[in-house]
């Protein structure tokens, strides 16, 4: 921001020219099914070819004689794919039904790597490991409708990974497995005047990336010992709300939800890494309405609004960086078979805290995109788009550390931003 606000870059300009970097996802699937008599089965298998090779500098130059730009490799295959079958399956008289189900993905990396560079060029390597990760998946669900208002939705998820990571530097290397138990349970009440309400309850997870759960020293130096992450970090969530067609050509829904995760991820600026960090809690409100006053146009709302914590004491601070709290977007949409189509939408980001003591926050965030066009028949049209319509000086993202410009004789904290992209017209047909 210093630089911007220096004219040292134009908004839209660079630190560092060699920035920048090339990937590729290839990918290919198959898809099958059967289904009779109510029941069914559906399998799907896949196979994916990602490339990436990302060069970044975050600090400029803390490194006042190499600069601080890196390298991020990542070469990987996946393979996997999924097979799901259901069948009625009732309690009482009324309708039920039974859905089980396995899923397995394998990660096939080589390599995955952190290298120094001057100008694209490598000159250290700071990691480079081969990565091979392996996630297995059964569940099964129950579907019971026991009333004319009460219906449930019981399920048990059990997950397992296997990683193994093979380091260039040996004390890095090993193997490492994980498993969770998910229950999950959903209850609906109703309908009661087209409007009926839910409540929604689960266990679910995330993972860490395979190489910080065999890791023992720093990579940068090779010696200076370090703690590994739990493969799976566990997360509970509840919801609870409403939804309703009372009002004729609306529908309106509400709900009121917590989360609680074991282990936040947090970006990492020096690094441009994420690292694990203490666990949070995160509960908020969710509204939502839809419209159509006429037959080929729908106006729809939605406004999200959160609290999100640390729940572990630090002295930093308990709040999340860049956790948004108030996120909103109204749209308004003309559909036609034939003839003139249109709409536009307006989003808004709130502020969010930078770091944990909340005395940096990033601005909000407020764009309106719009498109017109024509449709000569279902198989036909021509299509202008404007992003950004009134030309916002928005940023889609913004952090806070501490970097060293060029020509600077120490760091500076400083917010550092991607900015959204400006005004900008698309055509299509």
């Amino acid at each position: 921001q210093r630089a911007v606000d220096a004219g040292l870059i134009p908004r839209f300009g660079h630190v560092d020219a060699t920035t920048g970097g090339e990937s590729h996802r290839y990918s290919l699937s198959l898809d099958a099914w059967s289904r009779h008599d109510g029941r069914g089965w559906a399998a799907l298998a896949y196979a994916i070819d990602y490339h990436l090779d990302l060069i970044s500098n975050f600090t400029y130059a803390l490194d006042q004689d190499n600069g601080d730009q890196f390298e991020q490799y990542d070469s990987r295959r996946v393979y996997g794919g999924h097979f799901e079958y259901d069948m009625p399956a009732s309690l009482t008289s009324l309708d039920g039904a039974l859905r089980v189900g396995a899923e397995l993905r394998l990660d096939d990396i080589e390599p995955v790597a952190l290298y120094r560079t001057r100008a694209r060029e490598r000159f250290d390597t700071i990691r480079r490991d081969d990565v091979r990760q392996t996630q297995y998946a059964v569940y099964l669900s129950h579907d019971q409708r026991w009333t004319g208002w009460l219906r449930t939705e019981a399920g048990l998820r059990f997950d397992h990974l296997d990683f193994s990571v093979d380091s260039d530097l040996p004390a890095n290397s090993g193997d490492e497995t994980d498993s969770i138990v998910g229950p999950k349970l959903t209850v609906v009440l109703g309908p009661w005047a087209e409007t009926e309400f839910f409540l929604n309850a689960g266990r679910g997870f995330h993972t860490n990336d395979a190489r910080g759960t065999t890791i023992r020293v720093d990579p940068t130096d090779g010696s200076t010992p370090v703690q590994p992450v739990d493969p799976i970090v566990p997360a509970i969530g509840y919801e609870v709300g409403f939804r309703t067609a009372a009002v004729p050509k609306a529908q309106f829904s509400a709900a009121l939800w917590n989360l609680d995760i074991d282990s936040e991820l947090l970006f990492v600026g020096d690094g441009g890494i994420t690292e694990p960090s203490r666990a949070t809690r995160r509960y908020g409100v969710e509204l939502g309405a839809y419209w159509t006053p006429l037959e080929s146009m729908i106006v729809d709302a939605d406004y999200s609004w959160s609290h999100a914590r640390f729940t572990e004491s630090d002295p930093a601070g308990d709040f999340i960086p860049g956790a948004v709290e108030t996120v909103v977007s109204v749209g308004l949409s003309i559909q036609r078979e034939t003839g003139w189509f249109g709409g536009a939408r307006w989003r808004y980001f709130g502020p969010a805290p930078l770091i944990e003591d909340n005395s940096v926050r990033s601005n909000s965030t407020s764009t309106v995109n719009a498109q017109a066009g024509y449709r000569f028949s279902p198989r036909l049209s021509v299509m202008a788009s404007v992003f950004n319509l009134f030309d916002a000086e928005a940023n889609d993202i913004s952090y806070f550390y501490e970097s060293q410009l060029p020509g600077e004789s120490q760091p500076v904290a400083d917010i550092h931003f991607h900015p959204a992209e400006p005004r900008t017209l698309r055509v299509a047909a």
